[in-house]
């Protein structure tokens, strides 16, 4: 009797364990700007921001207007959009005007990317994280805002020079110019509105998290990586889409970067990765173990 009521109190255990399993949150993210050191605040401003504009862009960015001789203060040209984003989006979507402006906030190791949006339509908070991930960016709280309704995709030119400047540390060439290509494929995968935008930022850290763990550096096995992860999200991809992929995550292979690190920065993305796939392995290997135990309990109580 006691043998039977000790496997009837680990099984309730077990079960306990199951119920307790900590499930992922939202995060509320403080005022990032007024909670921080000077010195750790950079803002970049369009570059053609009228006077009103800057205003209203000062204020989505939570920047007051007397603390702005105490940060680090830049400027996106027009030429610098053109010249990161040329070889992504034709002339006519980038346009005449640097109006995309940014704020980057440095925070503790171990903080992650936290990136907010406001005024942006073309790119969610998701694809800016990835980007940022793909640049080498770490433990930064980034907002992006337009004056109104803007693409936005010029604002990842200036967080990366933001955080090269605040950090010292050199953001290169390579990694720039992957990052802006990501989050133009991102971008426009999702305003083809074959697949949610939520999809393609899922889609997009589980292929790339696939790659820099197994090293995928050829078509095929990228092409597989692309297929698992639309099977798990239930979507369809292209095969226009999955090439553009492809060419994208060959860019990635060869950054160097780094699985743990990628998930310390983006918390949130990759624990949703986890539910679909990226540690798929261990849960079931984890939850297999669960119902070997109950098994066991009931067979050797009927038997």
């Amino acid at each position: 009797m006691r043998k039977l009521y000790n496997k009837t109190l680990s099984c309730a255990l077990v079960a306990a364990m199951v119920l307790s399993l900590p499930v992922a949150g939202l995060t509320v993210k403080a005022d990032a700007v007024s909670d921080a050191a000077p010195e750790d605040v950079y803002v970049s401003f369009g570059a053609d921001l009228e006077d009103d504009e800057k205003e209203k862009v000062m204020d989505l960015l939570g920047v007051d207007e007397d603390e702005l001789e105490n940060y680090t203060v830049g400027e996106i040209t027009n030429e610098d959009e053109h010249k990161y984003l040329g070889d992504y989006l034709d002339d006519s979507v980038i346009g005449s005007r640097a109006l995309s402006s940014v704020v980057v906030v440095i925070g503790q190791e171990g903080d992650g990317i936290d990136v907010e949006t406001k005024n942006i339509s073309y790119c969610t908070p998701g694809m800016y994280t990835n980007a940022l991930i793909t640049a080498g960016i770490k433990d930064a709280d980034v907002i992006v805002a337009g004056p109104f309704e803007i693409t936005g995709t010029a604002a990842l030119v200036g967080a990366m020079k933001a955080y090269s400047e605040l950090t010292g540390e050199t953001i290169s060439a390579e990694s720039m110019d992957t990052a802006v290509n990501e989050l133009v494929v991102t971008s426009q995968m999702a305003q083809d509105g074959n697949i949610s935008a939520q999809d393609v930022e899922q889609l997009m850290a589980f292929v790339k998290a696939k790659v820099v763990e197994e090293n995928l550096d050829n078509d095929e096995a990228i092409s597989k990586a692309i297929d698992q992860g639309a099977e798990e999200l239930g979507i369809t991809v292209t095969d226009e889409e999955k090439q553009t992929i492809i060419s994208l995550m060959k860019k990635i292979n060869g950054l160097d970067l780094d699985l743990d690190s990628m998930k310390e920065q983006a918390k949130d993305l990759f624990n949703k990765l986890d539910d679909m796939g990226i540690d798929k392995e261990q849960a079931k290997n984890f939850f297999q173990k669960i119902v070997d135990a109950l098994s066991e309990f009931f067979g050797n109580l009927f038997n």
